[in-house]
């Protein structure tokens, strides 16, 4: 299994935590274990780290990272939406930060033959933890022309969506799409030659990312993830966040706002009426970005935010 061994903007990440000799931390989204392993690091032999993520290729791995560390390290395969129940497992009313990885591993990339990846022709699965039953295959080839145009145009925000979704449900009538190349084929036919989204980037980009999100749910897990945040943090506990794309960061943005403000009002309302409290401090008013160096070792770095907050 081939992880990336440099976790993207470790060293901020890192610092944004607040890491310290004794602290219980918890890395949300394991994956290839460099930040995990950097917080260990800096919290034990005193700390606890608690280890989650959806792949169990993810999990395997970190075991094998974190082996000199494993007695004051626990490991979860599952969503980062069931923190609460690894807390309650734990005996654990909160912990002292939490790291949300929001990026995809080298490996699942690379390696995994899940179908992440327009690079190669494998089988169009992208399912982070295969024990879930919806593939991409699945997507494509049982959602209406209408559905298929929603997931590309509001997960992807891609332009061409319509011509697009028009186009698979065409190509499927004859066979159905069940590779990575026979997807990326349709994609490039239906997206016009001149545009100049399809000459800047892989014209199947936005495609395959919107169709990842959607076999994973990840929005909707992550909306959920934020509102227990506070729930899992003690007084004082820090948060961070690595996002990839602008649907994540808006959510987490979002998300840190409303509960910094305190108020839960709806939207529109001329002034507050339900007497919130503040439960959290934003750290990074701005998000931070990655170092032009560390995008030229890394450019998969390139397009990351890391956004930090403090429990109150």
């Amino acid at each position: 299994m081939v992880f990336q061994h440099t976790p993207v903007m470790r060293d901020e990440a890192i610092g944004a935590l607040h890491c310290a000799k004794g602290k219980t931390m918890v890395d949300a989204t394991v994956g290839g274990a460099g930040h995990a392993k950097a917080i260990a690091e800096r919290i034990l032999p005193e700390g606890l780290l608690i280890g989650i993520d959806r792949d169990a290729a993810a999990i395997a791995h970190a075991t094998a990272e974190l082996a000199s560390f494993s007695r004051r390290v626990r490991l979860y395969q599952g969503s980062y939406t069931q923190l609460g129940d690894v807390l309650d497992e734990l005996d654990l009313d909160g912990v002292d930060g939490i790291l949300l990885d929001l990026g995809m591993s080298r490996y699942q990339i690379e390696s995994s033959g899940r179908g992440f990846s327009f690079r190669k022709d494998e089988p169009l699965d992208m399912r982070m933890d295969t024990g879930t039953r919806t593939t991409a295959a699945d997507l494509v080839n049982r959602l209406s022309e209408v559905e298929l145009k929603r997931i590309f145009r509001d997960y992807g925000e891609e332009r061409w969506a319509g011509r697009i979704a028009h186009r698979i449900v065409q190509d499927r009538r004859r066979s159905r799409i069940t590779t990575t190349r026979k997807l990326s084929r349709i994609v490039r036919q239906a997206i016009p030659a001149k545009s100049p989204a399809r000459q800047r980037i892989h014209p199947a980009t936005r495609v395959f990312m919107a169709l990842r999100i959607a076999v994973n749910r990840e929005l909707e897990e992550l909306e959920t993830f934020m509102d227990h945040l506070c729930d899992w943090l003690n007084p004082g506990g820090r948060f961070c966040a690595l996002s990839f794309h602008s649907l994540e960061d808006r959510i987490v943005k979002h998300q840190l706002k409303n509960m910094a403000s305190g108020c839960t009002c709806p939207p529109g309302m001329p002034r507050c009426i339900c007497s919130g409290s503040p439960r959290m401090r934003i750290v990074t008013r701005k998000p931070l970005r990655p170092t032009d160096a560390e995008v030229q070792k890394n450019p998969l770095a390139r397009s990351t935010r890391l956004r930090a907050a403090q429990r109150l």
